[in-house]
């Protein structure tokens, strides 16, 4: 495991003990195009933007009366919307963090919809029995990458969808390309999406630094600035500047 992927599995652990009022149900940076605005119930709207990030996945695919999965579901914010709002007849999130999966299971109470922990490079899934795989900003701390593209190919249905969101070191992204390459996935949609993260996180960038000066102790504030994409950390500035690049590949497994 890289330093990077221990710093981050170190923050997850942290978020999980500090969050004690269930402030923070997402972790992803969001996604905001004022032609894409959404109606969505009042108690979503203090995630807006991550849940738009969510959505415009989402709508790329038929998921009412679907079996659907997301791997490296956090804290099961994202999947809980989806749920709700586009109807699977099941809906199973997973990820390596067993306080994200437990805290998923005691405060989701929604028909078909239950987490569990995996690992996302060793899937304890059926084969061809998923329509539909999420995947939204976890795989950039993948130890191996096209490990966990063969599970996804394996777990799909002949038909199904994986819906991939994420970021990359612009000069990561060549061998990215080159990776999906080599299996045989029909793209159907594909957009680089930095404006509209960058969008999302300045207008969220008020709430998302008052989270991190409630619950960081001094010492980790610029690290967790980091963390959640404030606006003037290095991660808002990469991402703005194109350094790091946001994608939304779409793909379906053919039939």
């Amino acid at each position: 495991m890289t330093l990077t992927s221990l710093i981050y599995k170190a923050l997850y652990w942290y978020i999980s003990t500090v969050d004690k009022n269930k402030e923070i149900t997402f972790m992803n940076y969001g996604y905001h195009d004022p032609s894409e605005l959404i109606e969505l119930d009042s108690r979503d709207e203090n995630n807006r933007y991550s849940i738009q990030l969510y959505h415009r996945l989402a709508k790329m695919a038929d998921i009412k009366d679907k079996n659907i999965v997301e791997v490296g579901c956090g804290r099961g914010g994202g999947l809980a919307y989806i749920t709700n709002r586009f109807k699977p007849v099941t809906a199973l999130g997973i990820d390596l963090d067993s306080k994200a999966v437990k805290f998923g299971n005691a405060n989701y109470n929604l028909k078909g919809l239950s987490f569990k922990q995996g690992n996302a490079q060793h899937l304890d899934l059926e084969d061809g029995n998923t329509d539909v795989l999420f995947n939204v900003e976890s795989s950039h701390r993948y130890m191996n990458m096209e490990q966990f593209l063969k599970e996804v190919y394996r777990c799909l249905k002949p038909g199904g969808y994986f819906l991939l969101t994420d970021f990359r070191p612009h000069d990561k992204m060549h061998k990215l390309n080159k990776l999906f390459k080599k299996f045989d996935f029909i793209k159907f949609d594909e957009q680089i999406i930095n404006k509209e993260v960058s969008n999302a996180l300045e207008l969220d960038s008020v709430r998302r630094i008052a989270l991190v000066e409630k619950y960081a102790p001094m010492f980790l504030t610029k690290l967790l600035h980091d963390f959640a994409g404030s606006t003037g950390s290095t991660t808002f500035n990469y991402i703005e500047n194109g350094k790091l690049v946001y994608f939304v590949y779409c793909f379906q497994k053919p039939l």
